[in-house]
């Protein structure tokens, strides 16, 4: 059920618009740092927009939902069925129990058999939410927090940014063209939800460096033995970002299981991109002819608004890569939602039109994209269609 707009969501914008009308309407940021083009004039940045997207009225619910898992209490998470998973940790087939058809655990997390697993996910938890916060300069630290793992594990060592990166998306217009060998040309090629490759090499190509997955695509795999989640051969590492706090609970269990990296991506990562995409969303909404900010939050339906996978996998690479080549991402009239699957309906959490926008900015004028460093070097970046 959509929710009436808050007072409060009110009373913020009219005194933010109030602010704009009476001073100026924008704020500008020079870029003179290297990889900003000197010669664009300063970008104007809407003030209510960017206080709007530094805002999420789910943040309070988040870390409520956060506090009963520290605790313990998974009775008001029923609809996350995580733990039916460390039933076969446990080794019980009851580790379940569903008296009155609720579900329930029939053992307690004192258990021996899964005190070291739960442990260790409070600890997991904890430091997760603790880093959980806005860094304007995080996409200076993921070469060490991502890239770096990678490279220890197959003995490449620190060294430098990747040359090359293909980000391939999943949209159906991949099959319109023939890009295969183009994308594994790439030192790096970066997958998305663990797409189907075989019969579609001629167009998505058939290597994959880094599996990128969003935590309901490792949820689902925790049913399988061991956590199998390795669709490109178990020597592919997989980078996840977690979409709700109780999946920190499959990371738990499937991060010993794995013989290849399983990372998480830092919650500051994740900061700064929901922030970069509800800008654009919202700048989109306002640009849109009769539309009202203040509805913006019941048509996208903020408590479950979230950027795409694909988004983020960009913005990795963006981080990671010395070049980077983006594949699958836009949409035609006639070609899937995903190009290995019947869906042709987009979800309706993401904005993909403003992700769009996002997409044709780092290509044109990265210096438009807000929440950035200004002293962070965009590498160049090419998108096929």
């Amino acid at each position: 059920m959509k929710r009436p707009p808050l007072p409060v969501f009110s009373l913020l914008l009219m005194s933010l618009v109030a602010l704009t009308l009476t001073s100026r309407s924008y704020l500008c940021r020079h870029f003179d740092a290297p990889g900003r083009d000197s010669a664009q004039l300063p970008t104007a940045f809407n003030p209510v927009l960017l206080s709007l997207a530094s805002n999420y009225t789910s943040d309070a619910k988040f870390g409520a939902e956060i506090e009963q898992l520290l605790q313990g209490n998974f009775s008001r998470l029923a609809r996350i069925r995580t733990l039916s998973m460390w039933r076969g940790i446990a080794s019980r087939r009851d580790f379940y129990s569903s008296p009155g058809g609720s579900t329930g655990l029939a053992t307690s997390i004192d258990d021996p058999r899964i005190y070291g697993y739960w442990m260790d996910f409070r600890r997991n938890l904890r430091d997760w939410s603790m880093r959980r916060r806005f860094d304007d300069e995080i996409m200076f630290d993921l070469v060490e927090l991502v890239k770096h793992p990678l490279n220890l594990q197959d003995g490449s060592g620190r060294g430098r940014k990747y040359g090359s990166c293909a980000v391939v998306g999943n949209s159906g217009i991949l099959l319109e063209r023939e890009h295969g060998k183009l994308i594994d040309g790439h030192e790096v090629v970066v997958r998305l939800n663990n797409a189907r490759i075989g019969g579609y090499e001629r167009s998505v190509g058939s290597r994959t460096s880094i599996s990128f997955v969003n935590s309901n695509i490792l949820h689902l795999c925790t049913r399988r033995e061991r956590c199998y989640c390795h669709p490109y051969g178990v020597s592919v590492p997989i980078v996840m970002y977690i979409c709700q706090p109780a999946h920190l609970l499959d990371y738990t269990a499937c991060n010993s299981a794995h013989s290849s990296p399983l990372l998480i991506t830092d919650p500051r990562f994740d900061m700064l991109c929901a922030r970069i995409v509800k800008y654009y969303s919202l700048k989109r909404f306002m640009e849109e002819p009769g539309r009202n900010l203040s509805e913006w939050d019941q048509v996208h339906d903020e408590p479950e608004f979230h950027y795409s996978s694909g988004m983020q996998a960009v913005m990795l690479a963006v981080g990671i890569c010395d070049r980077v080549s983006l594949f699958g991402f836009g949409k035609s009239g006639t070609s899937k939602h995903h190009y290995h699957t019947n869906q042709k309906s987009e979800l309706s959490l993401h904005d993909y039109s403003a992700e769009y926008d996002l997409y044709h900015d780092l290509v044109e004028r990265p210096h438009a994209i807000p929440f950035i460093s200004d002293k962070f070097r965009f590498p160049p970046i090419a998108m096929y269609r």
